[in-house]
């Protein structure tokens, strides 16, 4: 492939803060503890910053340049995908290490989810709440859920995804957050205890959405002369981004089920040369258990439609097929806004993921998911 990233860059240092549901720290202390973390497992001293990509919702470079007394930063910018932005933002800084503008880029996200405004108010800061307003508010639908709750229930029309298989993708969920010490939902959940919680938008109950919580996350993606030495490096074999054909709105596609995953997917495998047997872990973003379905079919591990199945039988659990969500992953570590996810997946390509370690882990491929459909992916891989 023509202007590929493969192997030009490796995320060499990974920083994360303790998730909780309510913190005395602000969304930039939060992002300056994470990043300080990061940057010191990356070998590395602040002033060696030369990129800055914040999440878009929250502080901004100039904020984090500040907090870390950062000196030489050549390049900043800011990924405005919501829940796809952290991936997004690797292949972000992929491509301005390999254009030798930089050689060290922080990606940082701290978030006050719990603490602060609530995901409703949130939303009507985005730029696609003017068709939101237009089309879904008067029927209504203001959160997440309500917006995202017609496209799943076209999957269950159209191919009969049903809530037995939404059940399993949450207690798949938050089996995996139980062996994690850095998550909140640390209480057994089963089948029963999803399908008897309320109804939050149908088809969606409580225990098919995701938290609200605190906390930061930061990555360091370095050049690939610098990796090299590192001591735990995880090299960006493909990245990439897509978008629905209408980004703004759900309902308003001529087919709801359409995602941005769908387009990036094929560029990403390609990218990075490997198949999809070669994947031993997958962080999916979860902010509903239905996603989780509809996304593992557009990364082409099923059809359209078989989502629903594939997740059966325990092959998204650890030991099956196609571990997912190792940490517990938005519906039961934490919503770092998919920030998490990244640094799980490094954490597992590492040999690092504890009690939740994927055995022999070489390859893994991590999602963002935001707004109405943006769609990331990177695929990466252990060591250099």
């Amino acid at each position: 492939m023509a202007n590929t990233l493969n192997g030009k860059t490796a995320v060499t240092g990974i920083g994360e803060t303790r998730y909780s549901r309510g913190t005395d720290q602000s969304s930039i202390a939060l992002m300056l503890e994470a990043s300080l973390k990061a940057i010191l497992d990356a070998g590395l001293t602040p002033n060696q910053i030369d990129g800055v990509i914040p999440y878009s919702l929250g502080p901004v470079a100039e904020e984090v340049m500040a907090g870390l007394n950062l000196t030489d930063v050549r390049f900043s910018a800011q990924t405005p995908m919501g829940g796809a932005s952290p991936v997004a933002a690797l292949q972000c800084a992929a491509a301005v290490i390999a254009a030798g503008v930089c050689k060290h880029v922080l990606i940082v996200l701290g978030r006050r989810g719990y603490s602060d405004a609530r995901v409703t108010t949130r939303l009507a800061a985005m730029p696609q709440f003017r068709q939101i307003a237009e089309f879904e508010n008067p029927v209504g639908a203001f959160a997440p859920a309500q917006l995202y709750a017609p496209m799943i229930r076209r999957h269950m029309e159209l191919y009969g995804t049903n809530p037995d298989q939404f059940a399993e993708v949450a207690v798949a969920m938050r089996n995996h957050a139980m062996l994690n010490d850095n998550a909140i939902m640390k209480k057994p959940l089963t089948v029963e205890d999803h399908h008897n919680s309320r109804m939050i938008s149908d088809p969606y109950r409580l225990f098919d959405c995701c938290l609200e919580s605190d906390g930061g996350t930061a990555v360091v993606v370095s050049s690939a002369e610098y990796a090299k030495d590192t001591r735990a490096p995880v090299t960006i074999l493909g990245v990439g981004e897509g978008h629905p054909d209408s980004p703004s709105t759900i309902t308003q596609r001529p087919d709801m089920l359409e995602l941005g995953l769908a387009k990036a997917a094929p560029r990403v495998f390609e990218m990075a040369g490997v198949k999809h047997k070669d994947i031993d872990v997958a962080e999916i973003y979860d902010c509903f258990t239905g996603m989780v379905i509809a996304e593992i079919e557009d990364l082409g591990f099923c059809k359209k439609g078989e989502g629903g199945p594939f997740v059966e039988g325990g092959r998204i659990r650890l030991g099956g097929e196609l571990p997912v969500n190792t940490h517990g992953g938005l519906l039961s570590q934490a919503h770092i806004a998919g920030m998490n996810h990244v640094y799980e997946l490094v954490r597992q390509l590492r040999g690092e993921g504890g009690a939740a370690q994927v055995p022999n882990a070489q390859i893994g491929l991590v999602t963002g998911y935001g707004d109405l459909g943006d769609g990331s992916l990177a695929i990466m891989q252990r060591g250099f």
